[in-house]
């Protein structure tokens, strides 16, 4: 479904409550099968965690994750362990072309039995689940953090626990963290020093009940939605202050912008201020938050302001070659756009066009990240579902701000 967004330029007033973070989320169910009594609360509602949450209670030996690359990394980790099950696991087309061969091999050193069906390095993987003993692996540090935390989610039902010892600099970090102070939070000893991670072995947990922080990344929109406005003010649950995700970078970044950010007990109010973009050109490293990249550079075209933005290597394996579809698609609404394999530059200019269809390459993202330019002009968003990725409720929750 393509979906047409008229030009809106009242003020922008409204409350959203945003569904859980899909990367907690998908996190604490690979940790509930192997803890029956976690009860989770404020799961996610995405794609993503409907695809782990069927994946983890199929009975059948081929598991398709689709688009959900999170869903792939965890799962190979986790059926890798699952002793006597024999799993095909495998994904849509473009899950097919990205790699996976790093994490692989750590298994592969734990002792892990997986086979590729297709091409060396990616999916479909064949895994014969078994029981792995080896309790120490090395890992390149600047690799995504998924296959890291992949790894840590089942270190602790490991009978000797696990080591994982970094090669060169920790990318993504803030995601490593994340994972680890879930670990904390229900219990399970953990140890990040000198370039190394341990895990203790764990057989049952006492703290079973976590709820699930709303996502950061789908609150930048809103954010994007704020600057671009001449007047508004949005308050969206349920977020805290104390958060575990990266992206909670946003608050400060968009300071920037004229946005300005208060914590409530369970919530957050985004208003614009008075903005003073006297800068006319911004340089951001998104090493920790690479999944809000796409909504700067449109805040960025949308406001007539040139960016540099760093730390992006990791978005050339995401649903799509996510800086070559920015560039396309900011070049196609008028924006003068230079990449590298991990950075985006873009010029500034006044010129926005109008109803120019956005591509969205099967990558909710990119839906999402161009719909605040309705506040600048008349647009059209290709293939707009594929929202439903991370935020099924996207457009109905726009809807409400702007109708």
């Amino acid at each position: 479904m393509d979906l047409k967004l008229t030009h809106y330029s009242k003020p922008l007033k409204g409350s959203i409550t945003i569904t859980g973070s899909k990367s907690e989320s998908n996190r604490l169910l690979i940790l509930q099968k192997f803890y029956q009594n976690l009860i989770i609360e404020n799961l996610g509602e995405s794609d993503d965690t409907a695809v782990m949450k069927k994946a983890l209670s199929s009975k059948d030996n081929v598991v398709d994750v689709h688009h959900a690359g999170t869903a792939m990394r965890f799962l190979t980790a986790y059926f890798s362990q699952v002793e006597g099950i024999e799993t095909i696991l495998t994904g849509s087309k473009r899950m097919k072309e990205r790699p996976i061969k790093i994490l692989v091999d750590a298994l592969k050193s734990l002792g892990a039995n997986i086979q590729y069906l297709e091409n060396e390095g990616c999916p479909p993987l064949k895994i014969f689940g078994k029981k792995l003993t080896e309790n120490k692996v090395t890992i390149n540090g600047s690799v995504s953090s998924q296959y890291i935390s992949a790894l840590l989610l089942i270190a602790s039902s490991l009978e000797n626990g696990l080591q994982i010892t970094f090669e060169g600099e920790v990318t993504s970090v803030p995601y490593i963290k994340m994972t680890l102070a879930l670990l904390s939070e229900i219990g399970i000893e953990n140890e990040w020093k000198d370039g190394k991670i341990s895990v203790k072995p764990k057989k049952e947990i006492v703290n079973n009940t976590i709820t699930v922080e709303s996502d950061w990344s789908s609150a930048s929109y809103y954010y994007s939605l704020v600057a671009l406005s001449e007047d508004a003010t949005i308050t969206l649950s349920s977020y805290k202050k104390s958060s575990l995700q990266g992206d909670a970078a946003l608050a400060e970044i968009y300071k920037n912008f004229g946005v300005k950010t208060v914590f409530n007990e369970h919530s957050i109010t985004l208003s614009k201020v008075e903005n003073k973009l006297q800068l006319q050109s911004l340089t951001f490293d998104l090493s920790n938050s690479p999944d809000i990249a796409q909504t700067i550079a449109v805040t960025c075209f949308g406001l007539g302001l040139s960016c540099h933005l760093i730390g992006l290597h990791t978005l050339k394996i995401k649903e799509t070659d996510r800086l070559v579809a920015l560039k396309t698609e900011l070049e196609k609404c008028g924006a003068k756009v230079l990449i590298t394999d991990d950075s985006l530059t873009l010029k500034s200019s006044t010129e926005i066009k109008e109803n120019v269809k956005i591509a969205t390459y099967n990558d909710h993202r990119m839906a999402m990240a161009f719909a605040p330019l309705l506040l600048k002009t008349n647009l059209e968003i290709e293939d707009a579902l594929v929202v439903s990725k991370s935020y099924p409720t996207f457009w109905n929750d726009i809807e409400k701000l702007t109708k």
